[in-house]
């Protein structure tokens, strides 16, 4: 906005903005947006930012550009790495177009989510980039964001960054669903920016109930809490109807929705997400990605784009994980792991403070003792001291050979059937 910061947020708090034209042209109507924007996006140079948007926009391919930033000739090793000349240069800002209508087909078909291809579906560098795209564009140091326990630790983390503070909600496993207490959501949400989502969840595999669903939806429109969803293991939900909170009312207009080719595809060397959501939410964030990570590669686009074509290969896949999921659950419950039945993902949540170890410690001994590696419960939040995440993601040989390895480590050999009992404190 073209004017002082301070004089901006002050507009901005007393509700002044919204009504001033220069302000509605600028956001194309969305004034009502824009406390939910951090300092940093009120301080870009959005105006600047437009007209060079507006000028390669206007470039096409039967054009002739002097104004090249990039050079564009081939010096690919074989034919079969060639890009046609038009797309040897950067990509779209907001990502290649078949990619982004493939993503809406997919939202609209697997998760009844409408979106607009052209104005609400941002390419990013993966899920990592669009949860850090998002934290830079909507939130300030201080601001409040509530975060289940456990969860995955990309989201700490990001938030340590940019120095938010973390308001921690404790869940529990009960039948394949993530629960939680609707009082302390309630509280936590009262004083929130934002609250993050994961289901199906890192680090236990549990989903989010439709009712619960209805509930986050609700306080969040009430107290004004914007929600991140990031659904990238939603291919992998085995039991139940899959449900975005993004298509609930009151929650369209304030979800913004994540989601990556990196672990329902296996294309994580890709590096291709995407956010999803109200124009007016993924506006400014394309402004973030603008000026901080533009231009997801083009060759990783147009894979990204087949994968999510590929509905039969996606349908294998999770056929087979469902399968893992029984075979690695019973033989850690053999080895009497109290772990609770994961409705999806890929991960079994295990406590290991019956060993009197934490989960480092459990970690770091398995690895010496057996040279198999499992994730320290530590690192997915407060609740997770006494865990360690196990992955039945690899392949099954390995998989029966990494169980049986960690039978023998808590108690003795074992057959590849059944694990032994733990050996438990006195």
């Amino acid at each position: 906005m073209a004017y002082p910061l301070w004089l901006t947020k002050l507009l901005i708090r007393s509700g002044v903005a919204r009504w001033l034209p220069s302000v509605d042209r600028m956001t194309d109507g969305g004034g009502g947006f824009l406390h939910y924007y951090s300092d940093r996006v009120l301080a870009s140079p959005a105006v600047e930012l437009g007209q060079a948007a507006a000028v390669l926009e206007a470039i096409a391919p039967d054009c002739i550009d002097l104004s090249l930033g990039a050079p564009r000739f081939e010096l690919g090793p074989s034919a079969t790495t060639r890009l046609p000349a038009e797309r040897r240069g950067w990509p779209p800002l907001a990502g290649l177009p078949e990619l982004r209508d493939a993503v809406v087909e997919w939202l609209l078909i697997e998760k009844r989510l409408a979106v607009n291809a052209a104005e609400e579906i941002l390419i990013t560098h993966g899920a990592v980039g669009a949860i850090g795209t998002i934290c830079d564009t909507f939130l300030n140091p201080g601001d409040r964001v509530v975060l289940f326990d456990p969860c995955s630790p990309l989201y700490p983390l990001c938030l340590r960054q940019r120095r938010a503070c973390v308001q921690w909600l404790p869940t529990w496993m009960e039948e394949g669903k993530t629960r939680f207490r609707l009082d302390q959501l309630v509280k936590a949400l009262r004083r929130a920016k934002m609250v993050i989502l994961n289901a199906p969840a890192n680090p236990t595999g549990g989903v989010l109930c439709p009712e619960d669903l209805e509930q986050i939806a609700w306080w969040a429109d009430k107290y004004d809490v914007l929600i991140v969803s990031d659904e990238v293991f939603d291919n992998y939900q085995y039991e139940g109807e899959t449900s975005s909170i993004g298509t609930l009312p009151k929650a369209f207009k304030r979800t913004l929705t994540v989601g990556s080719v990196s672990k329902g595809y296996g294309l994580a060397s890709a590096r291709v997400g995407w956010l999803a959501g109200y124009r007016h939410l993924v506006r400014p964030c394309l402004l973030t990605s603008a000026l901080q990570s533009p231009f997801v590669s083009t060759v990783c686009q147009q894979l990204a784009a087949a994968a999510i074509q590929n509905k039969e290969a996606r349908a294998t896949v999770r056929e087979s994980f469902a399968s893992r999921r029984r075979y690695a659950f019973d033989r850690l419950r053999a080895m009497e792991f109290n772990i609770a039945w994961p409705a999806g993902a890929f991960f079994l949540w295990a406590p290991v403070w019956q060993l009197e170890m934490d989960g480092q410690q459990f970690a770091g001994a398995l690895m010496e003792s057996t040279k198999v590696a499992v994730t320290p419960g530590e690192w997915f939040g407060p609740s997770g001291k006494g865990f360690v995440r196990i992955s039945y993601a690899t392949d099954d040989g390995r998989l029966r050979e990494g169980l049986s390895r960690i039978a023998e480590f808590v108690g003795g050999g074992c057959n590849d059937e059944e694990g032994p009992p733990l050996k438990r404190a006195a």
